[in-house]
């Protein structure tokens, strides 16, 4: 499968608009440093670094068939920079803003797309996922609701994926396995979620190889949380910021729990300090992958 990495960053993107903070400035005018390591990813710099909101793309090279996880609402400007074709069928993972309102650009765009979500209820809405889509979205006759169980593989664009449970309080997020069948070729997406994720979950995302990890911010951030930190490792720093997102340092235990061949940090924030936010293992947007 081909990776595309169309957003990279959290509910705000980096850079942030209005912000003028070193990061955010860092990202619309990058050292000749950091352009060169950039270069190495892949990724051309020269207009700047982007962590625009959630979006993966795959291709199948097996099939030929598109897949989108998560669709950003940044998805017209993800697509147009990507240069890539409107996906066969999408995945979105949780009903917060940043992965779903793209859906929006459904219209006029699609003949029809295939849309899918986990079939559970969550307590906290009353709806699943699916369900939410389903009342956000209903004045679009394009999208097609598919309602999946969380933890049993299905098929779609010749993949097949697993909706895995993650722990995002207070709404039920999910995580994924994607897998090309013919390769065997393996991608895991951590979803939004703090550290402390299920054992089942963990096996379910081990092995891959490449892991698409969240992580919000550094973990001395957690001093400015009204909830502070949690899931300390054992020399205390946190692995999560309040009780919802992983810190970076968590982000790279989850990463080194599950043990993908390679992974990359997103939904990154930019709060994380200037000299830190563009570390290697940090995702940016335009990131492809291989596998």
């Amino acid at each position: 499968m081909e990776v595309t990495l169309l957003g990279t960053g959290d509910t705000t993107g980096t850079p942030t608009v209005g912000c003028d903070c070193d990061t955010c400035e860092r990202a619309r005018d990058p050292d000749a440093e950091l352009r060169e390591r950039l270069a190495e990813r892949g990724v051309d710099a020269a207009d700047g670094v982007e962590r625009s909101r959630f979006s993966v793309y795959l291709e199948n090279d097996a099939t030929g068939e598109t897949l989108l996880v998560d669709v950003s609402p940044d998805f017209r400007h993800q697509f147009l920079r990507a240069g890539v074709a409107l996906p066969d069928a999408a995945i979105v993972t949780h009903v917060h803003f940043d992965h779903l309102d793209g859906l929006g650009n459904a219209y006029r765009l699609f003949d029809d797309l295939p849309v899918y979500a986990a079939d559970e209820t969550d307590p906290v809405t009353g709806e699943s996922v699916a369900e939410g889509i389903r009342s956000r979205y209903d004045y679009l006759d394009t999208v097609s609701v598919c309602p999946r169980t969380p933890c049993e593989p299905f098929e779609v664009a010749g993949f097949e994926v697993t909706l895995v449970p993650v722990t995002h309080p207070p709404l039920l997020c999910y995580g994924l396995c994607i897998e090309e069948p013919q390769s065997g070729a393996v991608l895991a997406i951590s979803g939004d979620t703090c550290y402390e994720v299920p054992e089942r979950s963990r096996d379910l995302l081990s092995g891959a190889d490449l892991a698409l990890v969240e992580g919000l911010v550094h973990a001395e951030a957690c001093e400015f949380h009204p909830k502070g930190g949690a899931h300390h490792d054992d020399e205390g720093v946190p692995r999560t910021f309040g009780t919802k997102h992983m810190t970076l340092s968590g982000a790279r235990d989850f990463a080194a729990d599950i043990d993908p061949d390679d992974h990359r940090i997103v939904h990154t924030a930019h709060y994380v300090p200037a000299e830190r936010a563009f570390a290697d293992d940090i995702a940016v947007d335009g990131e492809r992958f291989s596998l």
